[in-house]
């Protein structure tokens, strides 16, 4: 189980990763979203605002109203996070949840297909 410090850590490599891709930018540049995250297997939950296709915040517990929300253990999330492994794979065997518009879940597909391009 891990614990906020470390998913706090593994998001900011992750912001780092997709804010520093000029490809993954300039496709999301005109997506906006707040995203609602909650860990399965403990009390951790925690916000991401992207602006622009730029992570611009992330915040414990859930800040704002969420256009999407991402349900997963606190080990898958780090193990995304950390680049470790691809979501898609495990949002097909549903061990990843995800409630938003089919858009942005179609947008969440494609941020997978760039970040991860051998899943």
């Amino acid at each position: 189980m891990a614990t906020w410090e470390e998913l706090a850590e593994a998001l900011a490599d992750y912001a780092l990763q997709c804010n520093g891709n000029e490809r993954l930018r300039k496709m999301q540049r005109d997506w906006s979203r707040t995203l609602h995250f909650s860990c399965l297997d403990n009390d951790v939950t925690f916000t991401m605002v992207v602006d622009h296709g730029e992570i611009t915040e992330v915040s414990a517990d859930h800040v704002g109203d969420p256009d999407i929300t991402v349900a997963a253990s606190s080990e898958v999330f780090c193990d995304m996070f950390w680049g470790d492994l691809n979501p898609v794979q495990k949002y097909l065997a549903g061990e990843i949840t995800v409630h938003g518009s089919q858009e942005d879940v179609m947008r969440l597909d494609a941020i997978s297909a760039i970040i991860w391009p051998d899943g």
